[in-house]
């Protein structure tokens, strides 16, 4: 089956056909080079996602990829990286082994073509030539025999009229000869030229043609052929990245059966294990004393100062359970009163109920006793808002439970022993180099390295003090030590209800490195530290903003302190709502805040303030 045969007389079709094979290719290349442009932009965007959620250098979330399953998300995050990188493969060899490859095929593909079209033209044009020249000799020849019979009969009418002279009618028989001659002339030339053109037109129908289309069909097929072994490249370039992209997902799985939830587990108890104690139990209160007593004013307010109703803690749970309370409410917890609040009264006057408030424990309760003597000056509610925020953190880390406390001294030592050891390996080779320059004089002046020498020595003396000194601390912590008789005080985080109160007990108290305290000796030094810590930083601070309004439903004498007296009826903004502990922080005027019993007043707080809560 040949084209030359089949399609001889399909030459301006197949011209068509094969332009529109050349735009197929060309959209093949087309369709290549957009899908190498996703596999770039998909690429691209996996690394960004990898790279997005990669852990950011020295910062917290470094620390979190200590537990497997955070391990095994940043492996998952590295091999997409890797995976993205196969994408980029993928674009790169189909670029290079499709995309170009063809587009130099198709330019080759379009030369060949033009080739063999301009030979069929050319063909085309010799054989309309030879059929015009055949018409040509053919319209001669009917030419030539007509002027021939017209001469032929002319000659005949002469020589029958005898009224024409003899040579008239000579003249008109070598006019019919030569007319004659010229029609056999013209068949003659008309036969050769017949002739020729049969020959030419065999040719080109049977031969020229034929050879032309069939090199048009072999290269139409040689474009089929490349463009089929095209697709299959196609295939076989994702196929190449498949092992590579299975390992990558192998790795992935590999990585999510290396979790270890009990390594996990124990790394939780590592971080956040404080050593307190579990608190003991609580001893039983006899209430019943104050009941046999007459109910009167007298009785009410001798019933808040007896120190028989105390709660008493056990041995070693005494004063050991603020570190369990959640830090967003430490601070209303230890400004607010320590006692549960009393019931609201049956009657208009709370002076009627034989429970009422009673005065806070300072005994039994030295922390929130302290605290709440730190309330009664404006300087002391700074230094509060400064430990809410995060204030400094002393150098020996007492501000952390026991456990945390000797993870971090640890850590600090281990830091001061590498740091000591790079010094030294400093040392050691400014000592060699001074040895070479003192064996070899031409090299460098010995002496010139002698104050860096002492720089170095100086630099290990120093760090080795600082070790030393944490070194002690950390000794303390772990009992290799005598503790003191305040250690307790000081790892618990609880102060002395019997030392004198001082502003200075914000602060954290500081130990020289022999493990003895450093504390000021004066109110005036104390304010400074004050001054020095918190107060630069919060002076300009604004009080806490009201959150509604209260209005009073029975009359309360606030005694205790950090609370406030109300009267029946009165009206009162509520700046803190009530953390669950039964006590309204509330403000009469820019100098007169404090606590009063929830049940005692009606709250409406404001929707629209910051924090407020609806109450139905």
């Amino acid at each position: 089956m040949s084209w030359g045969t089949e399609l001889w007389d399909q030459f301006d079709n197949l011209e068509k056909h094969t332009q529109w094979g050349i735009d197929i290719l060309e959209k093949y290349i087309k369709f290549v080079k957009e899908r190498t442009e996703i596999e770039l932009s998909y690429a691209k965007q996996l690394r960004n996602l990898s790279k997005k959620y990669q852990p950011k250098k020295n910062s917290k979330e470094e620390e979190e990829y200590r537990y497997t399953a955070c391990k095994a998300f940043l492996s998952t995050l590295n091999e997409t990286n890797d995976y993205a990188g196969q994408h980029e493969v993928i674009s790169e060899n189909m670029t290079s082994q499709i995309t170009a490859e063809l587009a130099r095929y198709i330019q080759e593909l379009k030369q060949e073509r033009k080739s063999h079209f301009h030979e069929g033209r050319k063909a085309q044009q010799h054989i309309e030539t030879c059929w015009k020249q055949l018409e040509s000799s053919k319209r001669r020849f009917e030419r030539d025999c007509k002027e021939a019979d017209r001469a032929q009969q002319y000659f005949e009418k002469m020589d029958a009229d005898i009224n024409v002279t003899k040579a008239d009618v000579e003249k008109a028989r070598q006019q019919a000869q030569i007319r004659h001659q010229m029609a056999e002339d013209s068949k003659a030339d008309y036969s050769s030229i017949l002739q020729k053109f049969n020959h030419e037109q065999r040719e080109y129908y049977h031969s020229h043609i034929p050879s032309i289309f069939q090199k048009i069909q072999e290269m139409e097929e040689r474009r089929i052929v490349r463009i089929g072994e095209s697709m299959k490249t196609y295939a076989e370039v994702d196929r190449q990245v498949i092992p590579i992209i299975g390992k990558c997902l192998d790795g992935i799985v590999k990585a999510a059966e290396s979790i270890d939830q009990k390594n996990d587990s124990q790394l939780v108890i590592e971080a956040y294990k404080s050593g307190f104690e579990p608190p003991g139990d609580f001893e039983f209160e006899d209430y019943t004393q104050p009941m046999k007593r007459t109910v009167s004013d007298n009785s009410l307010s001798n019933s808040r100062g007896d120190g028989k109703a105390e709660l008493k803690f056990g041995g070693k749970s005494k004063g050991k359970l603020w570190p369990f309370i959640k830090k967003n409410k430490l601070m209303s917890l230890l400004t607010s009163p320590h006692q549960p609040p009393p019931p609201p009264p049956a009657s208009a006057s709370p002076s009627a109920v034989p429970n009422g408030p009673q005065s806070p424990k300072q005994q039994k309760e030295p922390l929130s006793h302290r605290f709440n003597e730190f309330m009664t000056s404006k300087p002391k509610i700074h230094c509060f808002r400064s430990l809410k925020r995060g204030g400094a953190t002393p150098e020996d880390f007492s501000n952390l439970p026991p456990e945390q406390r000797r993870k971090k001294l640890q850590q600090k030592v281990d830091e001061l022993n590498k740091e000591i050891q790079k010094e030294m390996d400093q040392r050691d080779a400014i000592t060699k180099m001074k040895d070479v320059y003192l064996k070899n004089p031409q090299m460098g002046d010995p002496a010139s390295l002698d104050h860096k020498l002492t720089e170095v020595n100086q630099n290990i003396e120093k760090l080795r003090l600082e070790a030393q000194k944490f070194e002690a601390w950390l000794a303390e912590v772990e009992g290799r030590l005598p503790a003191r008789g305040d250690q307790a005080r000081r790892q618990s985080g609880m102060y002395d209800g019997q030392t004198a109160p001082a502003v200075n007990n914000c602060a954290q108290d500081r130990e020289s490195p022999d493990g003895s305290y450093t504390e000021e000796q004066s109110q005036e030094s104390e304010v400074k530290v004050l001054a020095t810590d918190f107060d630069d930083e919060f002076d300009d601070e604004e009080p806490l903003p009201a959150i509604g309004t209260c209005k009073a439903l029975y009359t309360f004498d606030g005694q205790n302190e950090g609370t406030i007296s109300v009267t029946e009826g009165e009206t009162l903004y509520v700046i803190e709502e009530d953390k669950g502990d039964g006590w309204t922080r509330i403000r009469r005027s820019e100098d007169e805040e404090g606590y009063v019993p929830t049940s005692y007043v009606e709250v409406y707080l404001d929707k629209n303030a910051k924090g407020a809560k609806t109450y139905i």
